[in-house]
């Protein structure tokens, strides 16, 4: 079995909450690369994260932590800032990120910084998120995607607060076009299409994404399940399970990362009814994350698939 490279931003979200009366933030290692990377791993795989890391107490944590779930390290960069924090507030059915720390800590990664060996030697690479945003990191992005041998995955990851404004929306619908022509599989949340194709239904916006080139491309509904468009059929609906969700933190990441590692374990399906049960198997991975508190340290493992929901 080969291994994952994910590209993107490991980061602190600080989640606003409440304890003894007192509202508190709760402190979890985070960003959505950083969560599929961790989920992959968690499900079997192997991962390498690509990205740049602060040099203070929080980037020394966000670099054991990883290593202790056994998510290698070889292509990330040490870099002279401080880890950016996202604030992590909750009043509609979406979380609201507001991020802190200039320059961004996950910003400093460039083309240069790429460990090429590390990338040609990858079956899957991941890009997405907000590094697509930095010119830097976007730079990065766009060569490892074009030296990329193995299969290449994308998640837009959409984070509204960082764009500045309809020009910003316009660069990044633009870049989403670009690495979905040369996709074998895009992932991408229902609050991600509504806002880089508002007013367009869901399954139009997955159908648009494979005109565009994509060979296979899932949009997350979250509890109603996920829209799945692959070669060869019209795009259907796949169910979630059943759950008792009480933080929905890392889900879209889970459901990327599940999809990740059965790549890796057993390729690209021969038909669309096989793209069905991975994404079915992917929803329920995200259930589970959804009955437990934190995003990252919520990944679960097969066998915890399988005790909550059978085989």
């Amino acid at each position: 079995m080969g291994y994952a490279v994910v590209f993107g931003e490991a980061l602190v979200d600080l989640l606003d909450t409440e304890r003894d009366g007192e509202r508190v933030y709760r402190q979890a290692i985070g960003g959505g690369p950083l969560n599929v990377a961790v989920g992959v791993t968690r499900l079997g795989g192997a991962a390498q994260f690509v990205g740049s890391l602060g040099d203070d107490v929080l980037g020394g944590r966000i670099r054991g932590f990883l290593t202790d779930v056994g998510v290698g390290l070889a292509g990330a960069l040490t870099a002279p800032a401080s880890t950016t924090l996202a604030v992590v507030t909750y009043s509609g059915p979406e979380p609201d990120f507001r991020f802190y720390g200039e320059p961004p800590s996950y910003a400093l990664f460039g083309p240069d910084d790429l460990d090429l060996a590390l990338l040609e030697g990858a079956d899957v690479l991941y890009c997405g998120s907000v590094v697509l945003l930095q010119q830097r990191t976007l730079a990065a992005a766009r060569r490892a995607w074009s030296l990329a041998a193995g299969l290449r995955v994308l998640d837009p990851n959409v984070r509204p607060r960082l764009l500045d404004g309809p020009a910003a929306l316009d660069g990044l619908r633009e870049v989403v076009a670009e690495f979905a022509a040369g996709a074998h599989l895009v992932k991408l949340s229902t609050a991600d299409a509504e806002l880089l194709y508002p007013g367009e239904p869901v399954e139009g916006v997955a159908a648009y994404l494979r005109e565009l080139g994509a060979a296979t491309v899932v949009v997350t509904l979250g509890a109603a399940g996920a829209v799945l468009a692959a070669a060869g059929a019209d795009p259907v609906r796949v169910p979630a399970p059943k759950v008792d969700a009480i933080d929905a933190t890392g889900a879209g990441d889970s459901v990327m990362a599940a999809l990740i590692a059965d790549l890796l374990l057993d390729g690209e399906p021969a038909d669309p009814a096989g793209w069905v049960e991975r994404v079915a198997f992917a929803l329920r991975v995200a259930g589970l994350v959804c009955e437990s508190p934190g995003g990252a340290t919520a990944m679960p493992t097969r066998a915890d698939v399988t005790r909550r929901f059978g085989r």
